[in-house]
């Protein structure tokens, strides 16, 4: 079964069609993935970008990333409107930073606990909010991640706090 059928992209299909970065770009900090394996007409990361990491050959083909001008910023991140834009941070040996956009409520806020959600939406752990920021709606949250799930994490789902 491929991603069209299932809802989602796996990591063993990330890897085949290139959407990973090499280890050793990994290593030197934030850099991004685009989970986004189908061919439609759209190429809001590529202007979104302000270091032209981002291109594409038609825009209905597929972005691909050039790695050494990848910065890790997330600009692109809330740009995306199929929110398959993350940025992966492993560089540090004890703890991993995952960058996602979210939409939901309630708002996100710095320090506050999330569950981290994989991208079944299965909850895979809970994590920090680290950082926020807002482009049109959708906010971009960067969470704390255990660096076992700095891969896995996808979402997250913000419990409402309660009096």
């Amino acid at each position: 079964m491929g991603f069209k059928e299932r809802g989602y992209i796996t990591i063993e299909e990330l890897r085949e069609k290139g959407f990973l970065p090499p280890e050793e770009r990994f290593k030197k900090g934030p850099v991004v993935i685009i989970e986004c394996p189908e061919e439609i007409p759209c190429d809001i990361c590529v202007h979104a970008c302000p270091n032209k990491a981002i291109s594409m050959d038609v825009i209905y083909g597929l972005p691909r990333v050039d790695w050494d001008k990848c910065t890790g910023c997330g600009v692109c991140v809330g740009y995306c409107p199929g929110l398959a834009i993350f940025v992966v941070d492993i560089s540090k040996p004890d703890k991993a930073y995952v960058t996602l956009p979210y939409e939901f409520l309630p708002e996100p806020q710095v320090g506050r606990e999330a569950i981290l959600l994989d991208r079944e939406g299965r909850p895979v752990g809970k994590g920090r909010i680290a950082r926020v920021w807002s482009y049109r709606k959708t906010w971009v949250v960067t969470v704390e991640v255990p660096h076992d799930k700095a891969m896995d994490v996808r979402a997250i789902r913000i419990e409402e706090e309660h009096d």
